[in-house]
């Protein structure tokens, strides 16, 4: 029984994070400068020089890293890791400008005064009778 590890596809690694990422081989290759078949064919490589990769990676927002150690159960760790000054990226910036409990709370305040608001016009209502 060996115990070596079979070598990451690098290739179907840049696939998976390329449609991750909603983006389509055409949209790939024209970010780095090349056309559909050849990033079809990048993605049936298992290795890729280091020069193309990088640019791969700085098109899909990754590092090369994240692109060598890509793996399902990880994907949202890379995820955070996203350049977020990419053309297209669906990433926002999750800081609140707000302060929730502020909202909560005026929401709670808007909500007595309709109270109030209906039982005046019902007491209004209620002596007119």
């Amino acid at each position: 029984m060996s115990t070596t590890s079979k070598p990451k596809h690098i290739g179907r690694n840049i696939s998976r994070i390329r449609e991750l990422r909603g983006m389509k081989q055409e949209a790939l290759a024209q970010a780095i400068g090349t056309n559909q078949q050849a990033i079809s064919g990048i993605e049936g490589s298992e290795e890729i020089d280091e020069k193309k990769l990088a640019n791969i990676a700085e098109a899909l927002g990754v590092t090369v890293e994240a692109i060598k150690s890509f793996s399902e159960e990880n994907v949202f760790n890379y995820f955070n890791t996203f350049n977020e000054s990419v053309t297209g990226s669906f990433i926002t910036n999750n800081s609140c400008n707000f302060n929730p409990l502020d909202k909560v709370v005026e929401l709670y305040e808007r909500l007595v005064q309709a109270e109030k608001d209906k039982n005046e016009y019902l007491e209004k209502l209620y002596k007119g009778k």
